[in-house]
């Protein structure tokens, strides 16, 4: 299965993982997992950004220790709809209740284009010790760490 997800992933966090989990596994055997992550334009306004290679080998890092079963693509994306608009076609997208507005939208412009519109899978969010969910932006401020334990 052909798999897809997009996102700056500037602080790989356990959210990142656990929606990189998910796809890996709705890609499963020999399946292809790409993954969109952002440069250029969609990320010029963002403060303390990573430079795309670093935030590319971080990802490849986390799936390093994992047991090969698809492959794995990482493509630069300028817009939240370049990777499953522009390239490949691919069976579902995986996203968090924050991009889950999102993927209905890639679907319409999907149709659109007259593409198959993609299987949406939404994993939940992933809580900190506090039940809020946990995201760069609360790492940043210092509230709390990449694995969601209170500072």
């Amino acid at each position: 299965m052909k798999v897809c997800l997009g996102g700056t992933f500037n602080i790989l966090h356990k959210g990142h993982k656990s929606l990189f989990d998910k796809a890996f596994e709705v890609a499963g055997e020999n399946g292809i997992l790409y993954i969109g992550l952002t440069k250029g334009e969609v990320i010029k306004n963002k403060k303390n950004i990573k430079s795309f290679e670093e935030r590319k080998k971080e990802i490849e890092e986390y799936f390093s220790g994992k047991k090969k079963k698809s492959v794995i693509k990482i493509i630069p994306i300028s817009t939240k709809y370049d990777l499953s608009l522009l390239y490949d076609d691919y069976d579902a997208i995986v996203v968090s209740p924050e991009t889950i507005v999102t993927a209905f939208e890639i679907n319409r412009r999907r149709k659109e284009f007259g593409n198959n519109p993609l299987e949406i899978v939404e994993i939940p969010f992933v809580l900190a010790d506090d039940g809020r969910p946990i995201s760069s932006s609360r790492i940043v401020n210092k509230e709390i760490n990449v694995n969601g334990k209170i500072l």
